[in-house]
């Protein structure tokens, strides 16, 4: 289970260097008065954008792999912390400035994924109805409804409810990989949850790259950790079996908590404060303290 814990770390570091990438690419891109499914074919033109679809797919391969031996309320607390992530790599790659405050939340994220990583239970895939993985594939499409039809919505409004949409995307992602019953090329290919975590990964790009265009980063990221953490967490226990080693329930509900309050107080670091002569964005990472 170590080396499961490990993985989902890394996978973090992934994620983490990879919002700082395409959080850059998709500032530089003109931004549209709604979602443009386009929008992600032409960041991947920009090279940040594709190093950072890069370390997505790595990071994506990592969290697979943890999730076949993890609760969900572990790993989706540790994909979170990329956030942390990013604010570490801030400093010395980007000259962001890193409050006192915000290295303390850093602490306190690290403290509570090694609570979190003390308490889990050992895990193998979810053994769910087939009605489950076609339920999944549903969500994902309505999800992709619901996000087109926000991308209308005005200025900050647009950011947060896309934010909590791409959200709740890769927690599709998420508990899709929780519950595929095997990684075989042949099973893959007939299994609804395999298409579900690949178009809810697609759609959870395409609105937090939107999101990011306009409106608050703090707001945006915020409400993307949430979505992303609590709903596949409670979903991983209500219904997949998800536990945590006997005794220890207490423990992994104070790390769950201060992983996630420790990553809110990181979310402006969602998106990178401008560099050169870029304008700067009407954001709390470009505002004056």
């Amino acid at each position: 289970m170590i080396w499961s814990l490990l993985g989902a770390i890394a996978a973090a570091v992934c994620f983490g260097l990879a919002t700082v990438l395409e959080a850059v690419a998709a500032r530089r891109a003109p931004a549209a008065d709604n979602v443009d499914p386009r929008l992600l074919l032409r960041l991947s033109t920009q090279l940040p954008f594709a190093a950072g679809l890069v370390l997505d797919v790595v990071g994506f391969v990592l969290e697979l792999a943890a999730l076949r031996s993890l609760p969900l309320f572990v790993v989706q607390a540790v994909i979170a912390a990329a956030l942390a992530v990013t604010a570490v790599a801030a400093g010395p790659i980007l000259g962001v400035k890193v409050s006192a405050a915000e290295w303390a939340a850093v602490v306190v994220v690290c403290a509570g994924l090694a609570m979190l990583g003390s308490s889990a239970g050992h895990e193998g895939p979810a053994h769910v109805s087939h009605t489950f993985h076609w339920t999944l594939l549903g969500c994902a499409a309505a999800l992709f409804v619901v996000g087109m039809t926000a991308g209308r919505l005005p200025g900050t409004a647009r950011s947060i409810v896309l934010g909590g949409i791409a959200g709740l995307g890769f927690g599709i992602v998420a508990i899709g990989a929780r519950v595929l019953t095997s990684l075989s090329p042949l099973d893959l290919i007939t299994d609804p949850a395999a298409y579900a975590l690949a178009a809810a990964g697609v759609a959870a790009l395409l609105f937090y790259a939107t999101a990011l265009q306009k409106g608050s980063v703090t707001a945006t990221t915020a409400a993307m950790v949430v979505a992303e953490t609590v709903i596949p967490a409670a979903i991983g226990i209500w219904l997949l079996g998800d536990h945590t080693r006997n005794g220890l329930a207490p423990l992994a509900i104070t790390g769950f908590i201060l992983a996630v309050s420790g990553t809110l107080a990181l979310a402006r670091f969602g998106e990178p404060a401008p560099t050169g002569d870029e304008p700067a964005p009407a954001t709390p990472a470009s505002a004056p303290r």
